[in-house]
């Protein structure tokens, strides 16, 4: 059986890119663009029921808390159904939680019934960022890993702009709800898309289904291997300890997804509060989430030339120093500007720390489930934070 399994693992660590691995990319990125695009248009729909007095200030906070409560329940539940019962029912799942409530979310009668099925929407959502840069991993050639993890995050993160650039052009015509209306019907077109969503094969592999993923396994390899030779220089030497590898994913995301949702979560409703209209607020955020691709080019970039390490610690550095200054700005030239280059440094973050480094501390049978872990301590922190 080990033999077995070794021969199989190895068979696809040196698999070359494939017609199924593009077509796991493909619907990967989809659902994490649709994804991103539904966490920043809470941003902007927070706004505009401020705006038009569908809730209060308290209330647009328990809208924006049931989000973050939702986001952290699901990423702890993805993570063991994914492990427990395999990836595709986990990813399923939450994409059909995410796009039929935020569907419904637009016919709510009042902003209780709206938190209820924000709530329940960001159960998928929250599933989605688990299972999305995790699967990434488990089906990228070793050899290739990395870079196809940072395109995941560039890709991905275009669903910020985009999403802010829907909300400019539809809120003030249509209002917020809108909005829920257009990401939930991507998501529930991309739910039926993604019914043929291949197995993981070391999913199948780690629990003894060796036939199941010897046909995944050679259908990814349809195109060849990769020397042996240069794959062994990109795989880690040993599985990191449980416990470390779970206390570094939660201090590092923690340290990013903070500080990165709380920023762009408030960032149009802040300006409204300044005296900056809903159309200006939310062009303004707009040009700002435009930094959350390019930031996630730059980290793929970076973490593949320099190294994680080198990346991570003076992008930190960078964030807290533009934070300070974006504090003290009241021009909105440098309100846009600072925001801008503060976003970029988030993504940066993004793509190296969630996106490439967390996904790499944990063993096949625990992957799931230790990214799950940490993302719900990170996201009960920040819930308390909001």
């Amino acid at each position: 059986m080990k033999n077995e399994e070794s021969y199989l693992q190895n068979k696809l660590n040196t698999s070359k890119e494939s017609p199924l691995f593009y077509k796991v990319f493909a619907l990967v990125v989809a659902g994490m663009m649709i994804d991103a695009g539904d966490v920043y248009m809470s941003s902007a729909v927070n706004a505009d029921m401020l705006a038009q007095h569908f809730a209060t200030l308290k209330q647009s906070s328990l809208f924006l808390s049931a989000g973050f409560l939702g986001l952290f329940i699901g990423s702890l539940a993805a993570g063991f159904i994914g492990d427990l019962w395999g990836r595709k029912r986990a990813y399923q799942l939450n994409l059909l939680l995410f796009g039929l409530f935020t569907f419904i979310g637009a016919f709510a009668p009042n902003i209780y019934f709206l938190i209820l099925f924000r709530f329940v929407s960001a159960c998928g959502l929250g599933a989605e960022i688990v299972t999305g840069y995790s699967l990434i991993n488990e089906f990228a050639p070793v050899k290739t890993r990395g870079r196809w993890s940072g395109a995941t995050a560039v890709i991905a993160n275009l669903g910020a702009p985009l999403a802010l650039i829907l909300a400019t052009c539809f809120i003030p015509r249509y209002s917020w709800r809108s909005m829920f209306l257009i990401i939930g019907a991507a998501a529930l077109i991309l739910w039926i898309i993604r019914r043929n969503f291949p197995e993981s094969p070391r999913w199948l592999i780690a629990k003894g289904k060796y036939d199941e993923a010897n046909k995944i396994i050679s259908a990814l390899k349809i195109n060849g291997s990769y020397p042996e030779s240069e794959t062994k220089t990109t795989q880690q030497p040993k599985t990191p300890d449980l416990k470390r590898g779970l206390f570094i994913s939660i201090i590092a995301v923690s340290a990013v997804m903070v500080s990165q949702y709380t920023f762009t979560s408030w960032a149009p409703t802040l300006l409204i509060e300044k005296g900056v209209n809903i159309v200006h607020s939310l062009g303004y955020s707009m040009i700002m989430m435009i930094g959350a691709p390019v930031g996630a080019l730059i980290g793929a970039v970076l973490v593949d030339w320099i190294g994680r390490k080198k990346t991570i610690i003076p992008t930190f550095i960078i964030s807290a120093t533009l934070g300070l200054l974006y504090t003290q700005q009241s021009s909105p030239v440098m309100i846009v500007t600072i925001g801008f280059l503060l976003t970029m440094t988030f993504y940066i973050l993004m793509a190296s720390v969630v996106g490439v480094y967390v996904s790499e501390l944990f063993a096949t049978g625990f992957r799931f489930r230790g990214a799950g872990i940490a993302n719900f301590v990170i996201l009960k922190v920040e819930q308390s934070q909001l």
